[in-house]
């Protein structure tokens, strides 16, 4: 069955207009009056709808029954990133929403190709959220995660990193200096729901000034294995074993 994200209150039993974004996908499908899709807003579960009329730019829906259904992981899993150039980062943003990422920081760090600002930057924080969108409808989550708004590495440690209230917060790095520790055995070592911040680095991974900084802001260093991973790829493997 077609899955939207309807960002508006939907009650049981309403005639809902769906939002311009949503009715033009469902008028690509081609659907008709009677046909039935699925819609989540966010906020937890999803409905059933059924088309009720299907006009040149405007799509109604009766809205069905709710289900409490969630398929988030079981841990909430924060990933600040370098960011990989080219659409790299749209493939990252996809994949980890797929994998059950709570949020998505990207980070301009000493390597990054990739240098955004301005309206530039709040267009590209903008697709990237409507990436993380589409993965949610095709994966089957009912919560969108968040793609925050691109920042400098040294501005974003010097701030609090997401927190879940009443869970304290694993902060880890992955590095390649020396005193690191194996990811899957720093995860064994908590509980598995206590939340944790993930920062990965871009291409070339962080510098050693960066390093340290993460570092001194709390961070645990630590590793993936002996294979060296292209950015994206150590970013979403970190993501699985941080997950569970």
């Amino acid at each position: 069955m077609p899955r939207f994200h309807c960002p508006v209150p939907l009650l049981t039993g309403d005639n809902l207009s769906l939002p311009p974004g949503v009715a033009r996908h469902v008028q690509v499908l081609r659907l008709q009056p009677g046909g039935v899709i699925t819609l989540f807003n966010g906020e937890g579960g999803e409905w059933d709808a059924t088309v009720t009329h299907m006009g040149r730019s405007d799509v109604t829906v009766q809205v069905g029954a709710h289900r409490a259904t969630e398929r988030e992981a079981r841990r909430a899993v924060h990933l600040a990133a370098g960011m990989p150039a080219n659409d790299r980062m749209d493939w990252l943003v996809e994949k980890a929403t797929e994998l059950g990422v709570t949020s998505v920081q990207p980070l301009h760090t000493a390597h990054s190709v990739l240098r955004l600002s301005g309206e530039r930057a709040t267009r590209k924080q903008a697709h990237w959220q409507s990436v993380a969108v589409a993965a949610s409808e095709q994966c089957g989550r009912n919560r969108v995660p968040a793609v925050l708004p691109v920042t400098e590495l040294t501005t974003w440690l010097k701030h609090t990193a997401p927190a879940d209230a009443g869970q304290p917060l694993l902060r880890c790095v992955l590095s390649l200096a020396e005193g690191t520790q194996p990811l899957h055995q720093v995860m064994a070592g908590i509980a598995p729901d206590a939340p944790v911040v993930f920062l990965s680095g871009p291409e070339g991974g962080l510098s050693p000034g960066e390093d340290a900084a993460a570092r001194a802001a709390g961070f645990l260093p630590v590793t993936l294995g002996l294979r060296t991973l292209r950015a994206e790829t150590a970013a979403l493997a970190a993501l699985v074993v941080a997950a569970g």
